[in-house]
């Protein structure tokens, strides 16, 4: 199961795309750049570590393999 690429910031409702640089927390809680930052990489939501949201790389490696199996 992959994560919830959620679209915009929780906080200031800032347009987020897959590319965007964003921050989540272990709940998927999303924070652009400038939010992350004034909230010092913690999340207002659950006081959980915010890091940076992985960029999207394409296909799965793991389901191709999977799926060649099958």
């Amino acid at each position: 199961m992959g994560l919830e690429m959620r679209k915009q910031c929780e906080r200031c409702d800032t347009k987020l795309h897959d590319y965007s640089v964003a921050y989540i927390c272990t709940h998927e809680c999303t924070y652009c750049e400038d939010c992350t930052k004034q909230t010092k990489h913690v999340c207002p939501n659950c006081q959980g570590e915010l890091v940076r949201r992985p960029i999207p790389s394409g296909a799965c490696p793991i389901q191709t393999k999977k799926e060649a199996v099958q």
